[in-house]
């Protein structure tokens, strides 16, 4: 299922059930007395977060959601049930917005649970208007509307490190290697064409984003929607392939296009990972090096995705991310 990170719906709350006009009947006394109940309130609307990234696949079709109406007062001075609540789960990093009023939801932490819509009230049954100048009421209020609104759902991935670069860089392999992602790998470009999550030892969560080209902060290749979900990440892995001769021009341009999107993406820690450093020879390796450092001294290099060199980095990565 193609992976969704931006929808739209139209969300109600529930409506009140209506209070209605109702009689206590006794014997001999037909109308011994006003005992119409009132009607119950109606559900609200919460969204709430949950591990699964999925979930907003599902909803694709969907293009609204309505609370549970409360239900109409009853005889005997009896109150309508409230309606039930709806819950609305939504992945870990979403943000929700009333596109009328423009306020926004966060749901940044596993289980988090937020009002976005309260149900109408209940109405009034002729029990309550009863009174001495008014023994037989004959009144009764209908319940009121829930609230409604559009929302917009845009998801930020929760990520501990973001694996950023040029198309074919290695990004998917190297999450795969690292961590238990299954991310699909191909000698083309753009074979990934959705976000990717892995965990590397420690807990910590590292994204695959689809790779950058120039003009990705205005839409150009995948565009820059996908630029987002490094907003949330602490650290930028900048990975580099030495199949690439334009060393330079290549961390360039990724670098621009973080500048350009703005929102603190280019203040971001970053570490650049050389990557498939086998294809040129040591003094072409201590070469790229030195002249990266000019622009950024933290460098780390892969070669070969064996046990050992896997290891060796994924702790490097995990020192980083501790400090």
């Amino acid at each position: 299922m193609a992976f969704v990170d931006e929808l739209q719906f139209h969300i109600k709350a529930g409506n009140g059930g209506s209070g209605v006009v109702r009689w206590r009947h006794e014997r001999g006394k037909e109308f011994s007395g006003a005992a119409g109940g009132n009607g119950g309130k109606g559900g609200d609307v919460y969204v709430r977060a949950i591990r699964d990234l999925g979930i907003l696949a599902s909803y694709r079709n969907t293009k609204s959601f309505e609370s549970f109406k409360g239900e109409d007062g009853m005889r005997n001075s009896m109150h309508g049930a409230d309606g039930k609540d709806l819950v609305i789960d939504l992945p870990i990093g979403s943000i929700v917005t009333d596109l009328h009023t423009k306020r926004q939801y966060n749901l940044n932490e596993d289980g988090d649970k937020i009002l976005i819509l309260k149900g109408g009230r209940g109405g009034l049954g002729n029990e309550h208007f009863k009174a001495s100048t008014n023994v037989t009421p004959m009144q009764s209020t209908p319940g009121t509307k829930g609230e409604e609104a559009d929302f917009h759902i845009e998801l930020e991935l929760v990520a501990d490190a973001g694996l950023i670069g040029l198309p074919n860089a290695g990004k998917s392999s190297l999450l795969n290697a690292l961590t238990n992602a299954r991310a699909q790998v191909g000698s083309y470009a753009f074979t990934t064409l959705e976000p990717n999550l892995g965990a590397l030892k420690g807990g910590f969560i590292l994204a695959d984003i689809p790779g950058l080209i120039e003009g990705a902060s205005e839409g150009k290749g995948l565009g820059h929607k996908f630029l987002r979900h490094i907003k949330r990440t602490k650290r930028i892995l900048h990975l580099i392939s030495l199949e690439n001769t334009a060393l330079i021009e290549s961390y360039k341009t990724i670098r621009s296009e973080l500048e350009q999107y703005g929102q603190g993406l280019d203040e971001k820690e970053e570490t650049v990972i050389l990557t498939k450093t086998d294809m040129v020879d040591d003094k072409g390796v201590d070469a790229a090096i030195k002249k990266l450092k000019k622009y950024n001294k933290d460098i780390l290099t892969v070669t070969v995705l064996d046990d050992k060199a896997v290891k060796k980095l994924s702790d490097d990565i995990v020192k980083r991310l501790r400090d």
